[in-house]
């Protein structure tokens, strides 16, 4: 059985902060670690950031929209922006030595090492990243 939770926000980056207290809340009452926690905020910020700078170009008339979805095994997160989409394959490797000082280029890198599961699904009407957080085994 699934718990579904959605919060929509104007592409402004002081609103991350109401990001941040939406998840706490929920995700506190879930069965993660401290360390599981750390890392489920820290992609969901970098993922929200990402909509709001990249997808929405800082525009405050387009929403992200974010969705958490209880699940008996973990979580699932989606963070959807009204962007013109982009193709994931064409993010320079922030590992690359020529990026290494890059101001940006680093949040999918982040994400994919910090969840489980990472999806990024391109549309005309924007960017879903989905990801995945299953509860370590005890």
């Amino acid at each position: 059985m699934s718990k579904m939770h959605t919060l929509a926000i104007p592409s402004e980056p002081e609103k991350i902060v109401d990001v941040d207290i939406f998840a706490e809340e929920r995700i506190n009452r879930m069965g993660f670690t401290q360390d599981q926690r750390d890392d489920i905020a820290i992609a969901l910020s970098e993922a929200v950031n990402n909509a709001i700078e990249h997808g929405n170009e800082g525009d405050p008339s387009k929403t992200v929209t974010i969705e958490l979805e209880e699940l008996n095994t973990g979580i699932r997160i989606r963070v959807t922006d009204q962007g013109d989409g982009f193709n994931p394959e064409q993010v320079a490797d922030p590992t690359d030595p020529d990026n290494l000082l890059a101001e940006s280029g680093r949040g999918l890198l982040i994400i994919r090492h910090l969840m489980d599961e990472v999806n990024v699904i391109p549309t005309k009407k924007g960017t879903k990243v989905e990801m995945f957080k299953k509860y370590m085994a005890s």
